[in-house]
């Protein structure tokens, strides 16, 4: 998979570089490209921001250098619609199942906002090139889209084959099968008078999956009931 991001932070991308997605893309199985947004301005002062028509606090972030950045994006995918993606607190919730979506395209580009945002003619140009999603996180504003992408590219990225090792685990996570994850415990037994389940060391595999099922609904109805209405 390729991922192209446009930013004017791309070293806020240099955690992409750490554990399993810095070896997704040493071995190529993420074809990961940062971008500095600035690299597409034509002024000596590299500006990609402006004043708001209709007045209001905050600048906007200008469409030419997005319009050209997305063309030559675009012009060199190996996709001929390519998905792209921006950050935005107006946009549709980012889900496991959306990244589960987003891990089959061939190339995702990934445009992180600043200020009071992008131009909205640069979201309505971008829906000729390719497959125009706005993703949001949650209900906040962050300051930019910067920490959103990253959160979605680990989203992605571990659900490319090969890049966890054990793909097993990515079965029994949250939110896979719309329900929290199960409690996990390890070594030791008993730890600060708190001891590990019994049935976690009983060897029956049935009690086991039974009681994984049990605390996976119990805990999804205490901290996330939402999820059961889904």
């Amino acid at each position: 998979m390729r991922v192209d991001v446009v930013s004017i932070f791309p070293s806020y991308f240099d955690g992409l570089e750490l554990s399993l997605l810095g070896k997704a893309r040493a071995t190529g199985l993420l074809d990961l490209h940062i971008h500095d947004l600035r690299g597409w301005t034509g002024d000596r002062h590299r500006t990609v921001d402006d004043t708001p028509y209709g007045g209001g606090a905050g600048m906007v972030m200008k469409p030419e250098p997005w319009g050209l950045a997305l063309d030559e994006l675009t012009a060199d995918s190996p996709s001929a619609r390519p998905t792209i993606i921006f950050p935005s607190p107006a946009g549709e919730v980012f889900r496991q199942a959306t990244a589960r979506e987003f891990a089959h395209r061939d190339h995702l580009i990934i445009g992180c906002g600043r200020y009071e945002g992008i131009d909205e003619r640069v979201f309505e140009y971008a829906t000729t090139l390719g497959e125009v999603r706005l993703m949001s996180l949650g209900d906040y504003v962050l300051n930019g889209g910067e920490v959103a992408a990253m959160a979605m590219i680990e989203a992605v990225g571990r659900l490319i084959p090969g890049v966890v090792g054990n793909p097993e685990s990515l079965v029994e996570e949250s939110h896979e099968d719309g329900l929290l994850e199960y409690p996990s415990y390890t070594k030791p037994s008993s730890w600060r008078e708190r001891a590990v389940p019994d049935v976690l060391l009983s060897g029956n595999h049935a009690a086991i999956a039974a009681w994984r099922r049990e605390q996976q609904i119990v805990r999804t109805r205490d901290r996330r009931p939402d999820l059961l209405a889904d």
